[in-house]
């Protein structure tokens, strides 16, 4: 990493401190991968080939989806996901869909890398779901990444609150939102890291 580029990287080096404790065990089968290297890795491909990112807003009750575009620079809301203790066999499903349906190539999954805290109540949420996609066996050709979700959720809360929408609606909009907002950071930031390095 240039120091000289300029760019905070609030997800970056934070990831990789973690990076060992979601994706060192064998049996798992979903790849972790820095957020960097996801992004160049994907460019190395064929446009045609390379693919669209998901973007996960995980949160105990309900799972946030957003969806970049084929150029992977703008993130759009996509839809909510009911989790449930028993049902991540289903939900891998869903994701298996969602895969063919949407030629993704990758996952970015929000993690709560607020002061260090990996213990934190959101980050065991994150880290739960994650292991439980990969203990599915289901999506093991998927490679995913994680980034900083820090009050992505509270601000758009914020943002909803003056449309006065049912609590249910409310709870689902902001969790597509909050996804939203996971997807579209880590997009700026691959792309703006992509041009500095062109420009170098």
């Amino acid at each position: 990493m240039r120091a000289e580029s300029g760019y905070k990287i609030p997800g970056y080096f934070l990831c990789s401190l973690f990076s060992h404790s979601l994706a060192s065990k064998k049996e798992k089968k979903m790849k972790f991968v820095k957020p960097l290297n996801l992004y160049q890795d994907l460019q190395k491909l064929r446009a045609v080939d390379r693919g669209r990112f998901l973007g996960l807003d995980v949160g105990d009750k309900y799972v946030g989806l957003a969806v970049s575009d084929f150029d992977n620079k703008v993130a759009s809301p996509l839809s909510v996901l009911v989790r449930k203790k028993n049902n991540i066999g289903l939900m891998a499903l869903d994701f298996e869909h969602l895969i063919s349906k949407l030629s993704l190539s990758a996952f970015v999954v929000g993690y709560p890398y607020i002061n260090m805290q990996k213990n934190s109540q959101n980050a065991i949420h994150v880290k739960g779901f994650v292991d439980g996609l990969c203990n599915t066996g289901k999506l093991e050709d998927v490679k995913y990444t994680l980034w900083n979700e820090c009050y992505t959720t509270k601000n758009v809360e914020l943002l909803l609150k003056p449309l006065n929408l049912h609590p249910v609606e409310a709870k689902t909009s902001s969790d597509k939102f909050a996804a939203v907002a996971i997807l579209q950071a880590y997009l700026d930031f691959a792309n703006r890291y992509a041009v500095t390095e062109q420009s170098q």
